[in-house]
């Protein structure tokens, strides 16, 4: 492959603003120091109403941004034929050599399906699909979405030329659930998430928080069944007396799933009055904040693939205890700051959140710059 090929990047917009955004802008902007980009952005996902963080949808609550030195397409909607038109021009025009394919929710299937049909009506481009999620779970237990999701899916991976996904266990479960050969598959680790500034002094920050407490264990993102906040606040619950008088558990994040269960879980908890709930999608300019007041970070995970939360930790270099499952195991195993726990474990929770008391130790981060991560996709890009 020549230097000058060019590649086109398709994920969300920023106004269904998530991790998935913020990806797909710093993978954008780090691989256009290296080859011509452009970008799609899926604008509407669904209706508005179906989306579970639908107050802060449109709102502009974050400061990053495409650069400008590369085109952008922000406007692709699920039910809009005119933006797919749209879109199908965009792609004539640029003709990419590569499409890269963000997936992680079943729900933009049929504009993934309609960007590989346009393709085959232009310069025919590679087509990669790198993978977030094997699949959601909450997808996976509605019986229309699921059927939706095996049908659309099944056609958009058949005889792509690669497939992504950022550990070897979300390798072996994209192989073994969707057939695909484990050759095709490559693993690229997923860069630091170090965008929202610097670590501010702790007491200032607890300040602006009014936290009075010396001990702060922070929880931090988007709240669904498979994060496992209760077993938190359930080890929360059992820590000494003497430990609990000092301390302050901050729940910061918009509740998607459960929200009746976890309202009941802390206003009936003893220690009600030592935790806060910030019920929110975070605006960029407060990350910093909350993770310069925590004194611990904790993510109780009963599952996952990857987390940005925890790729975010590391970047102020706190401790972090979290639950040894997916590819956690392998992103955060070379962090020093890195305490496991068995998911959905309380006792070892308790135990792992108590060790960090006084501690005060700055972790450093590790070398996973998005400047070496995209090196890792141009051997990907050069291979096919």
């Amino acid at each position: 492959m020549t230097s000058n090929q060019s590649i086109c990047i398709v994920g969300p917009s920023k106004r269904f603003l998530s991790g998935i955004s913020y990806y797909t802008i710093c993978l954008a902007n780090a691989m256009s120091a290296e080859r011509d980009v452009s970008v799609i952005c899926f604008r509407q996902l669904l209706p508005t109403f179906l989306f579970p963080g639908k107050s802060h949808v449109g709102k502009n609550i974050s400061d990053q941004n495409f650069l400008s030195t590369f085109p952008v397409f922000d406007g692709m909607d699920y039910n809009n034929p005119l933006t797919w038109v749209q879109a199908y021009r965009f792609l004539k025009m640029q003709k990419p050599n590569i499409i890269v394919l963000q997936w992680w929710t079943s729900s933009v299937a049929h504009m993934h399906l309609l960007l590989r049909l346009f393709s085959s009506f232009t310069n025919r481009p590679k087509i990669i699909i790198e993978f977030h999620e094997v699949v959601d779970p909450f997808e996976e237990s509605i019986l229309p979405i699921r059927l939706y999701s095996k049908i659309t899916g099944k056609v958009l991976r058949k005889n792509l030329d690669a497939y992504i996904t950022h550990s070897e266990s979300d390798k072996q479960l994209v192989s073994e659930r969707y057939a695909i050969d484990p050759e095709k598959i490559h693993v690229i680790p997923l860069g630091l998430f170090d965008q929202y500034g610097e670590l501010l002094n702790e007491k200032e920050a607890k300040g602006i928080l009014s936290i009075s407490e010396e001990f702060t264990i922070l929880s931090f993102g988007l709240i669904r069944k498979y994060k496992g906040i209760p077993y938190l606040i359930r080890a929360f619950e059992q820590l000494p007396s003497e430990i609990l008088e000092k301390s302050r558990l901050l729940i910061v994040g918009e509740v998607w799933e459960d929200r009746k269960e976890l309202l009941e879980q802390i206003k009936t908890s003893p220690l009600r009055e030592k935790i806060t709930l910030v019920d929110e999608y975070v605006s960029d300019e407060k990350v910093n904040v909350y993770f310069s007041a925590a004194d611990v970070v904790v993510l109780p995970y009963l599952r996952a693939s990857q987390s940005g939360i925890a790729h975010i930790a590391m970047s102020f270099g706190k401790p972090v205890v979290v639950s040894e499952v997916g590819g956690l195991k392998e992103s955060m195993a070379g962090y020093k700051g890195t305490f496991f726990v068995p998911p959905g474990d309380v006792e070892s929770i308790r135990k792992a959140v108590l060790s960090q008391f006084g501690n005060r130790e700055h972790y450093e981060a590790p070398d996973q710059k998005w400047d070496r991560i995209i090196n890792r996709y141009v051997e990907l890009i050069e291979s096919i």
